[in-house]
């Protein structure tokens, strides 16, 4: 180990790993069409620009190991097409190890990603950190705008699932009216500035008192447009970036979650590494609140 130790440098060291690294660079189906399949390998690239401690916490993720499992090959596919691919990889990873890391591609990953969590569905729990309720028709199928909904039809009860930072003008009344009456914990954007993104973490955590296996979502569209330019569906008037990175520290300290995933990341729209460097800063922050779960 170096005098300056990497996130990079936890990446396939010796012994068992804690943390499994798996991308899934799906973008077929965008409601925006993009690149967010370019993600995973621009997440990994810019990892290698962030030490393994933090000024903020006063903790060093220096002992974690991590394994980099590769991308599912499902680039290209419609997400119906990558639903099983992902659901497998997944699966085998969080059998394998204590949590695991999922890189984007686009929304749809999170459908399939919530299958693979070795319990029946209404055992599992799922937040979502998103600007958008992601309630859109499925008629045509499953997309990035709509596994919320997808899953709520695959038997996801909705008082399992918590929806953090809703964005004004980014979604529709029948959307709300949807996930209200089914149950969904609803948390907007004015609720996190108005009583903190760690109320809000506490009050959704405890909605899903009953469940045993917790899945978050974290769309990086959620953050402000201006401190995130590589995320297409980000807005003006966001959540601020360090909201952001708290819930992710936070959410990872809890031991019922054991899946975690970054969303709607597309490289190509980035200015100045802003957006690669706040989703390296996510895994970084992740990780060092699965560390502070193993040391308590």
């Amino acid at each position: 180990m170096s005098d300056w130790p990497r996130i990079t440098d936890l990446i396939g060291k010796s012994g068992p790993a804690d943390v499994a690294l798996l991308g899934a660079p799906m973008e077929a189906g965008s409601v925006t069409p993009g690149r967010c399949d370019l993600a995973p390998g621009i997440v990994r690239q810019a990892l290698r620009r962030f030490s393994t401690y933090s000024e903020v916490t006063t903790g060093d993720v220096v002992d974690l190991r991590i394994a980099d499992l590769g991308d599912v090959d499902v680039a290209g596919l419609m997400p119906a097409a990558g639903f099983e691919p992902i659901r497998s990889a997944v699966e085998q990873a969080t059998a394998a190890h204590d949590f695991t890391i999922l890189i984007g591609g686009n929304n749809a990953i999170t459908r399939p990603a919530a299958h693979a969590l070795g319990v029946p569905l209404n055992k599992v729990g799922l937040i979502t950190l998103d600007a958008h309720f992601d309630m859109r028709s499925t008629a045509d199928g499953p997309r990035n705008g709509n596994p919320v909904r997808c899953l709520l039809e695959d038997g996801l009860p909705g008082q399992n699932i918590a929806q953090i930072g809703l964005a004004p003008f980014a979604n529709t009344l029948k959307m709300y009216i949807d996930a209200l009456e089914a149950g969904v914990s609803i948390y907007r954007l004015g609720a996190v500035e108005q009583r903190g993104i760690g109320t809000v973490i506490s009050e959704a955590l405890s909605a899903l008192a009953h469940v045993e296996h917790i899945m978050v979502d974290f769309d990086i569209d959620v953050i402000d447009r201006s401190q995130c330019p590589g995320a297409p569906g980000a807005r003006p008037g966001g959540m601020p970036v360090g909201d952001f990175f708290k819930a992710a520290n936070r959410l990872a300290a809890e031991p019922r979650v054991k899946l975690v995933d970054l969303t709607e990341f597309d490289p190509s729209l980035d200015v100045s590494d802003i957006t690669a460097l706040t989703a390296g800063r996510w895994v970084c922050e992740i990780l060092a609140g699965y560390q502070s779960r193993r040391s308590s």
